[in-house]
């Protein structure tokens, strides 16, 4: 994925739809990006704001998106796979188509209904160092395949419990770690000026 989210949706919309309210000085934000303090959904603690990337010790940049296919397998993110498992609230997510002229044109990705949904997250603190999230991406589906080769994977609202239940085996988490169906989506394209505005 891009790096860039919304998560425009009222936060009494967000509360119905989760089951828990959003913290009162989290504000609407269209154009959620990496080192902002962004709503996260932990299991027996609710909402908390977390900054969206980590930096472990011997990394130079921020990491902001962990590999399904290597959860188990990277040490960086396999303790956190197993226990340390998050819900990062969404309602759409950016990515960039380059036109003919060059120029790139953000293209807006969302349900077909609107309605609000979650990455699959994990969440990981270095350190003394405040926790920090990241965000879990997986092969493309059809939809988004033409204008990048991975996606977030989007947890679908059944699984939610699941996800955020440290005894729920690691092989049934693997199995929601698949590209959302693309039919279920849709794209428009989105205002440039939204992005550089909240940038």
């Amino acid at each position: 994925m891009c790096g860039r989210y919304s998560l425009a949706t009222p936060p009494d919309q967000l509360a119905a739809h989760f089951g828990a309210p959003l913290p009162p000085e989290w504000q609407p934000n269209p154009n959620a990006a990496p080192s902002q303090h962004l709503p996260v959904l932990l299991a027996d603690v609710g909402f908390t704001l977390m900054q969206w990337g980590y930096t472990p010790s011997w990394a130079k940049t921020r990491l902001i998106n962990a590999r399904a296919e290597t959860l188990t397998e990277k040490p960086t993110f396999r303790a956190a796979f197993q226990s340390q498992r998050c819900l990062v609230p969404a309602d759409a997510f950016y990515e960039w188509q380059t036109l003919p002229n060059g120029t790139k044109q953000p293209m807006r990705f969302a349900l077909h209904d609107g309605a609000p949904f979650a990455f699959g997250g994990l969440w990981l603190r270095e350190r003394d160092s405040p926790p920090a999230f990241v965000i879990i991406t997986t092969a493309a589906n059809a939809l988004i395949a033409p204008l990048h080769h991975r996606m977030a994977v989007i947890l679908s609202p059944e699984r939610y419990a699941a996800w955020l239940d440290p005894a729920t085996p690691l092989r049934a988490l693997q199995e929601a770690l698949r590209p959302y169906p693309a039919e279920q989506m849709t794209y428009q394209p989105a205002d440039p000026a939204v992005l550089r505005r909240f940038t």
